[in-house]
């Protein structure tokens, strides 16, 4: 079972000031919210956590692996589970991090991908089901864009909107 995890940059309503916000590189640096997400295999979130948009994601990787809202199974027991991420994850604390937590880190590393994909034309990296994820968050208008000035007000309703991806999922 692989679990990939990625975060995503989304744009604060115009004016609103409010916590866990930061500058966006990618948006002319206005303010914006990242939410880092962890998700099964099948692309069910597991955990969510936001921090501000000018925040790399290898800073929350072990406050988004802490914040699992179901029970994991034992990372002991055959099979082994896998954690796919992408180039920003590759640094060295990361992999000693997944490794403390038994998991089988998939990091990228920079320009393996390209490698890999002009070697084989078939190649699909592992990590599109958190990206499919961030689509269906983003479904949400209420997600899309937010409003709410308390972060755990906006975190209130990105776990409202897990709920109901997972259960559309087993529908």
């Amino acid at each position: 079972m692989a679990v990939p995890v990625d975060g995503q940059c989304h744009g604060v309503s115009a004016g609103q000031r409010g916590d866990q916000t930061g500058k966006d590189p990618t948006n002319r640096g206005k303010l914006g919210t990242k939410r880092h997400t962890l998700t099964d295999a099948n692309g069910i979130p597991l955990a969510v956590t936001l921090s501000g948009a000018n925040r790399h994601d290898m800073k929350m990787f072990d406050a988004t692996l802490d914040a699992i809202v179901v029970r994991r199974p034992s990372p002991r027991k055959k099979p082994r589970q896998h954690l796919c991420n992408d180039k920003g994850y590759d640094y060295p604390e990361i992999r000693r991090s997944a490794a403390r937590r038994h998991y089988i880190p998939h990091i990228k590393a920079r320009g393996e991908e390209e490698k890999e994909r002009k070697k084989n034309p078939r190649f699909k990296a592992r990590r599109w089901v958190v990206e499919r994820s961030n689509r269906w968050h983003n479904l949400f208008r209420r997600l899309k864009i937010r409003y709410e000035v308390h972060a755990e007000n906006y975190l209130a309703f990105v776990h409202f909107a897990n709920a109901i991806i997972c259960w559309r999922s087993a529908a």
